[in-house]
């Protein structure tokens, strides 16, 4: 399962980039590469929404391991 945590972890920093991207450039790296809204797109952005949610349990893991 581990290798699950490095691949979402890994999502989750490319979005946090992209929106990096779009907060300061304003330039949508997913966009350009993939379409606006094209389905691709789509489902990148929700692999990358997943994973954020998924991270969440990250705060209950790294608690357990400190007690």
């Amino acid at each position: 399962m581990k290798w699950f945590d490095y691949t979402a972890l890994t999502l989750v920093i490319i979005g946090a980039v992209n929106w990096l991207l779009v907060g300061v450039f304003r330039f949508d790296l997913v966009s350009f590469l993939f379409g606006n809204l094209s389905w691709l797109s789509r489902i990148i952005y929700t692999l990358v929404g997943l994973c954020g949610l998924y991270l969440l349990s990250l705060y209950g893991r790294i608690r357990g391991m400190s007690e």
